[in-house]
């Protein structure tokens, strides 16, 4: 897919089919994640790829927002190997980065998605067991759309650019 229509196609899917992502293309979308640029190269993100019954089970304990993905990529940012300097850390920006390469080659290889803040990230560290030094980002659900999923009504409102923009 042209890049130009990765970047217009991709939208928040909130109702996927049962059909299953191939181990080829979870593959892919992790390469693409490997690939996103972090701080220094420090690279601190670390993905829980989440894709048993049970692991599923503990998405739906920590968020509503799993709309029956088959995937869920719980993205970590490792607090301690992220670029620190005086009170600034990138732990989180180094997480968002990797989660946006992920998402868009996602919609590259016509893999719908969603991107979730919303849930209780002290119970993912208590249910994942996931270490001190690992902070708990965002969910990216990965799956099918179904057919009647609803299309997002906002998708392609935007802002005029001129609004965002100044040149100086």
């Amino acid at each position: 897919m042209e890049f130009n229509d990765v970047i217009r196609k991709r939208t928040a899917t909130r109702k996927f089919s049962n059909k299953k992502i191939s181990q080829e293309d979870i593959e892919k979308i992790l390469e693409a994640g490997n690939l996103a640029p972090t701080a220094k190269n420090l690279q601190p993100q670390f993905i829980y790829v989440v894709v048993s019954l049970e692991g599923l089970e503990k998405i739906d304990k920590i968020t509503p927002c799993r709309y029956n993905a088959q995937c869920c990529l719980l993205v970590c940012s490792d607090k301690d190997k992220a670029f620190h300097k005086d009170e600034h850390s990138t732990f989180e920006i180094d997480a968002t980065i990797v989660a946006t390469h992920i998402v868009l080659e996602a919609t590259n290889l016509s893999i719908d998605s969603t991107w979730i803040e919303a849930f209780d990230k002290n119970e993912a560290k208590n249910i994942f067991e996931i270490d001190d030094n690992l902070e708990p980002v965002c969910i990216i659900n990965l799956g099918y759309k179904t057919d009647d999923c609803p299309e997002n009504p906002m998708h392609n409102q935007r802002k005029n650019i001129n609004e965002m923009i100044k040149y100086i």
